[in-house]
């Protein structure tokens, strides 16, 4: 005969209610009586179901991973499918199952955060590839459903944050090239309406005002590798005397090595380049990339573990990852 919660609660005199949230985790229940409500679960075989949980904790376990501005293009997904992963390992392990959905700034304007969580029934949401114009970026903040925010450090009683420290990594990548005897040294970033994009460049702005160098040179892409060709051919074609460019992703950094070799340059005898990211590709192309290497599943990984820490009602802290250089053949 199938034990159910009921049972638990009978044998070990206590609610339904507090064996549901000691199966659950939640530390307001004393530890004598998680402990033997444990005990009674694994000596019974208790497995709970689904339906019933929900209806006595009014949780789903169902967390939503939104992800914004999702395309047709297959360039970016590798970086997307890294943090997915981690999302929905460290998800797992915590209980939860895990709703991908992707969205834009224009289907945010149709559909409401609190009333997609609504649809979906989810308990929290990790929202990844926000931009400044989303919607929902400034929704979620007031909202009563916790969310985790990948690359927008925003904290607050029911939202918090992981990411990169992007300042550093910027600052390693030029500090290298410095090392390498570089003085002309352009960067060619991501759209301005990232986050991630204002912190690479304020790391990038650093390290050259460190170096005591030029006002820095600038051009801003869309992350993607044609982007990068164009910037490449852009800050030759102006600025000759160039000897080495930072791009703020591997895919804008390959476009730039394209458009420096349709200038006649060779990299890095004539200009090194150095990506961000550490995408699997940047092994295998020529010249190998010196790039900057993101903890991609980490950042999924701890994204989800803190979302469960704010649904079991404790606070958000932010949670920086560090970034490290990975040097190749793309520069010298």
């Amino acid at each position: 005969m199938k034990v159910t919660i009921k049972d638990l609660a009978r044998l070990a005199g206590v609610s339904i209610t507090t064996v549901s949230r000691a199966l659950n985790g939640y530390k307001d229940v004393r530890p004598e009586t998680r402990r033997k409500i444990l005990e009674l679960a694994k000596e019974l075989h208790y497995r709970p179901s689904g339906i019933a949980r929900s209806l006595v904790t009014k949780e789903s376990k169902t967390l939503g991973l939104i992800i914004s501005g999702f395309t047709g293009s297959r360039k970016g997904h590798h970086f997307m499918f890294d943090i997915i992963y981690g999302v929905i390992d460290q998800a797992t392990e915590c209980g939860y199952d895990v709703i991908l959905a992707a969205t834009s700034p224009h289907q945010q304007k149709a559909v409401p955060y609190m009333e997609l969580c609504q649809r979906r029934q989810l308990d929290g949401v990790i929202f990844f590839g926000a931009r400044r114009n989303d919607v929902y970026l400034h929704e979620i903040i007031n909202a009563s459903v916790p969310c985790v925010l990948i690359d927008v450090p925003i904290v607050s009683d029911r939202c918090s944050f992981v990411t990169v420290d992007n300042r550093k990594a910027a600052r390693l990548a030029v500090d290298h090239l410095l090392l390498q005897g570089h003085r002309r040294i352009a960067m060619i970033n991501g759209h301005q309406e990232a986050y991630v994009s204002e912190e690479r460049e304020a790391g990038f702005r650093e390290a050259l005002k460190q170096a005591d160098l030029d006002e820095p040179l600038i051009v801003y892409g869309d992350f993607e590798e044609e982007s990068g060709r164009e910037g490449a051919k852009k800050l030759l074609e102006t600025n000759p005397d160039l000897t080495a460019i930072f791009c703020a992703s591997d895919w804008m950094a390959m476009g730039a090595v394209n458009g420096l070799r349709d200038l006649g340059k060779r990299v890095p005898e004539e200009v090194s380049v150095i990506g961000f990211d550490d995408i699997e590709l940047c092994r295998y192309v020529t010249p190998a990339l010196t790039t900057i290497h993101q903890p991609r599943y980490e950042l999924g990984s701890k994204a989800a573990k803190e979302l469960v820490a704010l649904l079991r009602g404790e606070k958000g802290k932010g949670i920086v990852l560090e970034p490290e250089l990975i040097i190749r053949n793309s520069t010298n």
